[in-house]
């Protein structure tokens, strides 16, 4: 792999007290790539995520952002003008009382220029449809519109790579079907290397490849539609929340149903109807 946006060599991290939330971690990301991130509660999800950002440093092996290494002092000022992270809860990451204001916030720490900054405000804004609320306080705002804030004010200081760590989880199924669409957009539209990290196999379905890790390894790293070759009991046991159509698939299975492990709703009733 030519040039990694990201890579991992040997990373371990472990929080005091306690065994490593992630263990002997190798992996390169490139530039553009999608990659999904998923397991159960405890496997080293959001660790890995704060490794990459810098906001951990690795107690053993080595991180690189773009071939600059976050243990480099001195450095992590340019890994993290490179790497935009949107966590869980939009609360935590919305800093000002107006929203044009909050996404202007990352650009003015960097030093950028007045103009540029409200031009940079402007576009990130309208990326993720929230122009017209630009002079609304965010607490008036759902939980949806304010995550779509937290993310223009990360798109504003223009990153080549967004982590989203669990960014969907406290949202309703609207509001983390549009965050996904953002995501999708960004990585696919701009060419923006997208993490995301999430417990929902529906979401991971979108990325390029699926990163599955237990007890803070990365156990599989593969293509989604890869992932579904294991056994449904494998996946279950790694905390996989199984697509919609998976999951019927494999209860109509155990019904005694000679239909497919399809992952597509489409295909599985095509099925259902043929048989006789």
């Amino acid at each position: 792999m030519e040039n990694p946006a990201i890579q991992l060599t040997g990373v371990t991290y472990a929080y005091e007290d306690g065994a490593p939330a992630v263990n002997q971690v190798s992996l390169e990301i490139t530039k553009g790539e999608y990659l999904a991130v998923v397991g159960k509660n405890g496997s080293g999800k959001s660790t890995l995520a704060k490794l990459i950002n810098g906001l951990l440093l690795p107690d053993e092996g080595e991180v690189r952002v773009f071939g600059l290494s976050t243990r480099e002092e001195g450095r992590m000022r340019d890994i993290r003008r490179q790497v935009g992270m949107v966590f869980q809860n939009p609360d935590n990451q919305i800093v000002a009382s107006i929203v044009e204001e909050d996404v202007a916030f990352g650009p003015e720490n960097l030093g950028i220029p007045p103009a540029e900054i409200r031009q940079r405000v402007q576009e990130a804004l309208r990326a993720v449809g929230m122009w017209e609320y630009r002079r609304r306080a965010p607490h008036m705002l759902s939980g949806g519109q304010k995550q779509r804030v937290a993310i223009a004010g990360i798109l504003a200081m223009e990153p080549a790579i967004i982590v989203f760590d669990e960014s969907t989880s406290m949202l309703d199924p609207k509001g983390r079907e549009d965050i996904t669409a953002i995501m999708e957009m960004l990585n696919r539209e701009r060419g923006i290397t997208v993490i995301h990290i999430t417990h929902s196999m529906e979401e991971a379905m979108m990325a390029d490849r699926v990163l599955v890790m237990e007890s803070g390894k990365n156990l599989m790293l593969m293509k989604p539609e890869e992932i579904f070759l294991q056994p449904v009991e494998v996946l279950v046991g790694l905390g996989l929340e199984l697509p919609f159509a998976m999951d019927l698939s494999a209860r109509l299975q155990r019904e005694g149903l000679d239909v497919p492990m399809g992952m597509d709703l489409d295909g599985l009733v095509d099925a259902i109807c043929r048989l006789k």
